[in-house]
């Protein structure tokens, strides 16, 4: 599985670019802005993009959706839960970011446990609610995409509509802390850390 992070849009979210060697199939998880910069990553280095995933619906991860789209012919994929904040720009906070963001529905919905096939990689689903109802992570190949929900010393806002401090502890404790502690976690923001550091090391999460 290869992976580029590029830091797109205004407040500066990571969008992961993975694919497989062998195809060239690719995936781009968060595309929160900056559509040109994506697309000339994709086109210069031969992907095929077959699916946008957003890990959640909040404007930073999704401006450039629809451009990335159109220009790909990508699927994109979110969980129903935050499915209407695509559509609606107070629903996923870009009209408070200085730029309303309204997209096409998504193409399809996943849920907890579903896997996402690209060449001869794949993702799993995992439901990792507590920043949004609908927020997800995507685990594959010693690696976690962990959205907003887990960051380097730090985890995600529970402040906005749909956020729950409850809801964020129960799925990094049962859904991202009984993964291996070598797991490498690529956040939504920040730079990557390992399942084992966070649990050892993050202040919000010690017992």
């Amino acid at each position: 599985m290869q992976i580029k992070t590029l830091m797109v849009g205004v407040i500066a979210a990571n969008c992961h670019i993975v694919w497989c060697e062998k195809t060239s199939e690719a995936v781009a998880i968060d595309p929160g802005g900056d559509g040109d910069k994506l697309l000339k990553f994709i086109e210069q280095n031969g992907l095929k993009l077959k699916y946008i995933v957003l890990t959640h619906g909040h404007g930073d991860h999704i401006a450039a959706v629809d451009e990335v789209r159109k220009n790909t012919g990508a699927k994109v994929l979110i969980h129903p839960k935050d499915a209407p904040m695509l559509t609606d720009p107070n629903k996923n906070l870009s009209r408070f970011l200085g730029g309303a963001v309204k997209l096409a529905p998504a193409d399809q919905e996943v849920v907890d446990g579903d896997e996402i096939i690209f060449g001869e990689e794949k993702l799993k689903v995992l439901h990792t609610p507590g920043h949004t109802l609908g927020s997800i992570s995507l685990y594959g190949d010693g690696i976690l995409f962990s959205g907003d929900t887990l960051f380097f010393g730090s985890v995600g806002r529970v402040d906005f509509p749909g956020g729950s401090w409850e809801k964020l502890l129960k799925s990094i404790r049962e859904k991202i802390f009984t993964l291996p502690d070598s797991i490498r976690v690529l956040p939504g923001h920040g730079p990557e850390t390992t399942v084992g550091y966070e649990k050892k090391h993050n202040p919000f999460l010690q017992e």
